[in-house]
């Protein structure tokens, strides 16, 4: 017989997200839970320089450019992006504190407060 006084399993953190994280972190989890706009965040953030040109995320799938600049605007409204103009083109770079949240979604020091 168990001793109900302990736990089966040893928690996965000490503490558990507070309502406010886990509000700003929703967010970010809705926008990643797409196939392509998980694959343009793991493009942009595995790209060299840190960032990487619209023109150059196109060619990496069989989809138009306004489909493309449509899941790239989703992601940088929820906050996964930053974004610059230069000329005609748009250069997309990760927000690393974003992906942060995201990393440690179950470590809630992880989580901005």
């Amino acid at each position: 017989m168990s001793d109900p006084g302990l736990a089966c399993c040893t928690p996965l953190t000490g503490t558990a997200m507070s309502a406010d994280q886990a509000e700003r972190v929703a967010p970010l989890l809705k926008a990643l839970a797409d196939p392509v706009r998980l694959r343009l965040v793991s493009l942009i953030a595995s790209s060299t320089t840190g960032e990487a040109c619209v023109c150059d995320l196109n060619d990496a799938f069989d989809l138009t450019q306004a489909t493309i600049s449509h899941h790239l605007k989703v992601l940088h409204s929820a906050g996964l992006l930053d974004r610059e103009k230069r000329g005609v083109w748009v250069y997309y770079a990760v927000r690393r504190d974003a992906l942060a949240a995201v990393a440690g979604l179950f470590d809630p020091a992880a989580v901005p407060a």
